[in-house]
């Protein structure tokens, strides 16, 4: 089938598949099926593809074609294949044949899909209880089968072209997954228009190293590196990222594959009390841009380590025990470059104005001069959550002692249950940030002596100032429009009289 395709007819083929599960499982539970499918299923199309122009050009030669695919980026056992799973599908035992093909395509390709000993399928097992007795799960695995085989999902470079369609048909799933999972799978997914307004601010630059500390799937990570490739024509740059939670790490491994990435490090463990991303000397590594959309106001965070933090995260103070919001700002600000090194975070509105332990991190983090700019965002970007957020921007590369203010809370385009961020409302964010414009109702730069006037606290109406004033009323205007309408109801009265008295209604 060598018709080109369009990035909504895949996106469509996907979210149709997902119809296997639905009714079975939660949406939570079936999306590291899905997604782990369109991986094995986008590696066999490549495969099959490449190994078929080698054939044409080669002719049959099973032993030289299997030498020139050696120098592919991955290795695909053949026994492994989608298709060799798929002509399999009616017999017994599809789960355990494709957690054995998951298996040997690992074992196949070394590091690329493994990080300090855990594999990337390690966490996700279609051979499971959660599918049902055997007979049943052996259905619905031969059903799934059956809807990555459809003509639609026929993913080879040569259908394709450059498109990225797989890479974007993962985020699309992972979009739609956040959105349909509530605020547990909201946590790993930073929406599109917010990482593409976060990583226009940071500017990265050929040859940054870019961290995100809580990284999900990576999504804000793979847009940070598309900004080198788009502005500047390089793949001159390293991504690093370390994610908690063991099934969302192996989704941000295999993003990572689908899209391309391969100069990249991500990591599983909890950054907060085990940051793995450390130097030879066992110290944390220090990046150029460090950014991340982190849990809001985590609970449990670690508050009981981190006064004998060896890493000296919390010097500035030790944030409060039920909220872990300070911890991933310091523990970002500890991994900046020293002269180069510039950070987004995305926060709740409570990191701007809560006093106490946080009260006291927060000015001395804006007394170093580290604090660049707090940029206001609408209600309902994020998935899981209608409040609304702020990015911060910290930079120690700052040249004056102020700080920019924008409230773009009000910048948004309405959607049925999300709000989104226009490329318009983008592109004012990045034109007031970049020129530092003071725009009335809308930004303002704040000097340092005016946050000490305001005790550091940063809540975004203490310096820009969105009250519009109502219109006076002019009395004898709206006395003389009533005066006006009550005539015209009185003449609609008598023409009213008039036509019932025709119809024989009359008194």
């Amino acid at each position: 089938m060598n018709d080109k395709v369009n990035q909504d007819a895949i996106n469509k083929a996907l979210w149709a598949a997902c119809d296997t599960f639905r009714g079975t499982i939660s949406a939570d539970t079936y999306k590291d099926f899905i997604l782990t499918m369109l991986f094995l299923k986008y590696i066999s199309d490549v495969w099959q593809d490449h190994y078929d122009q080698y054939q044409k050009e080669y002719g049959d030669e099973p032993e030289l074609i299997e030498e020139m695919l050696k120098n592919e980026r991955f290795v695909l056992p053949r026994e492994a294949s989608f298709y060799r799973l798929w002509e399999q599908r009616h017999e017994p035992g599809n789960g355990e044949r494709i957690d054995q093909a998951l298996h040997a395509i690992e074992e196949a390709n070394g590091t690329k899909l493994k990080d300090a000993g855990k594999s990337v399928f390690q966490d996700i097992s279609f051979n499971t209880d959660k599918l049902g007795e055997e007979k049943q799960k052996n259905t619905i695995l031969r059903h799934l089968l059956e809807d990555f085989a459809k003509p639609e999902l026929n993913l080879s470079p040569s259908r394709v072209g450059n498109l990225d369609v797989i890479g974007n048909g993962y985020e699309y799933l992972i979009k739609n997954f956040a959105a349909s999972g509530g605020q547990k799978a909201g946590e790993f997914y930073t929406p599109p228009e917010v990482s593409e307004l976060m990583a226009e601010l940071l500017d990265p630059q050929p040859g940054d190293s870019i961290c995100d500390p809580a990284c999900g799937s990576a999504s804000l990570l793979m847009k940070c590196g598309r900004k080198v490739r788009e502005h500047h024509g390089s793949k001159q740059y390293a991504l690093y990222g370390q994610e908690a939670i063991g099934s969302t790490w192996s989704l941000a491994k295999m993003n990572m594959f689908l899209h391309g990435e391969d100069n990249h490090r991500i990591e599983w463990g909890d950054t907060l009390r085990n940051p793995k991303l450390l130097d030879a000397s066992g110290m944390l590594m220090q990046f150029d841009i460090v950014t991340a959309n982190p849990p809001f106001s985590l609970d449990k965070w670690g508050h009981e380590e981190a006064e004998h933090d060896k890493f000296g995260r919390f010097k500035r103070g030790i944030p409060p025990k039920t909220k872990g919001d300070y911890a991933f700002i310091l523990h970002m600000i500890e991994t900046m470059k020293a002269k180069t090194g510039r950070m987004a975070v995305v926060v709740p509105h409570g990191v701007l104005f809560r006093g106490a332990s946080e009260g006291r991190i927060r000015q001395k983090l804006i007394e170093e001069n580290l604090l660049d700019a707090v940029i206001g965002l609408p209600e309902k970007l994020f998935y899981g959550t209608g409040i609304p957020a702020a990015i911060l921007l910290f930079s120690k590369a700052k040249t004056g002692d102020g700080v920019l203010f924008i409230d773009a809370s009000r910048e948004f385009k309405a959607g049925k249950n999300q709000n989104l961020l226009s490329e318009e409302h983008i592109h004012r964010i990045l034109r007031t940030y970049r020129y530092r414009i003071n725009d009335e109702r809308y930004s303002h730069r704040a000097s340092l002596e005016e946050i000490r006037e305001n005790d550091y606290n940063l809540n975004i109406p203490r310096y820009v100032d969105t009250f519009v004033e109502e219109a006076e009323i002019d009395l004898q205007t709206v006395r003389k429009e009533r005066e006006q309408l009550k005539a015209q109801l009185a003449a609609l009265e008598l023409e009213m009289d008039g036509y019932l008295k025709e119809l024989g209604y009359g008194a």
